[in-house]
C-alpha cells in the first residue's frame, strides 16, 4: 500500500480540461486509486484548500468528494471517523479545517480558540469536544 499525495487526489476528482499537465496525469491518478492506498489527514487538509482555493469548487462538491474518497473501501483514511465528523462540522457551517482540528480533538474537554467567527459558528452544534471562546 503507497500513500497518496494532494496532487494525485486533486487529478482525480477534477477534471481540468484546460491543463495539459492536467490530462496526462489523471490517467495516472485514476490507475493509482485503483490499488490499496493511504491517504493522511494532512493530505486531505490540503485537498480541501486546493478544491475551494484554487479550483474553486462549492462546499456541496468539497464534501461530496471527500465523502466518496472516505467511501472506497481499499483506501485507508488515516483518523477516518474523525475526518468524517470534520466533513459533517463543515456540512453544518465550520471550516473544514477548524471541523478537524476539533473532530481530532475528542481525548480533550474543550477546544480554546480565540477565532469567533469559529465559536460562533459552532455554538448549537453537537461538537466533541465543545468549542470555548476565550476572546
Amino acid at each position: 500500500m503507497r500513500a497518496l499525495d494532494t496532487n494525485v487526489l486533486a487529478r482525480f476528482f477534477v477534471d481540468d480540461e484546460d491543463d495539459p499537465q492536467a490530462a496526462r496525469q489523471r490517467p495516472l491518478a485514476i490507475q493509482a486509486l485503483a490499488e490499496r492506498c493511504f491517504v493522511s489527514v494532512t493530505v486531505l487538509l490540503e485537498l480541501e484548500w486546493v478544491m475551494r482555493g484554487f479550483y474553486e469548487l462549492p462546499k456541496s462538491d468539497i464534501s461530496r468528494v471527500l465523502r466518496a474518497l472516505a467511501g472506497i473501501e481499499h483506501v485507508t483514511i488515516e483518523d477516518r471517523d474523525a475526518v468524517l465528523t470534520a466533513v459533517d462540522g463543515f456540512d453544518q457551517g465550520l471550516d473544514f479545517a477548524d471541523a478537524l482540528h476539533v473532530a481530532r480533538s475528542r481525548r480533550a474537554s474543550g477546544f480554546a480558540t480565540f477565532d469567533r467567527r469559529l465559536a460562533k459558528r459552532a455554538l448549537g452544534l453537537p461538537l466533541v469536544p465543545p468549542v470555548e471562546w476565550l476572546g
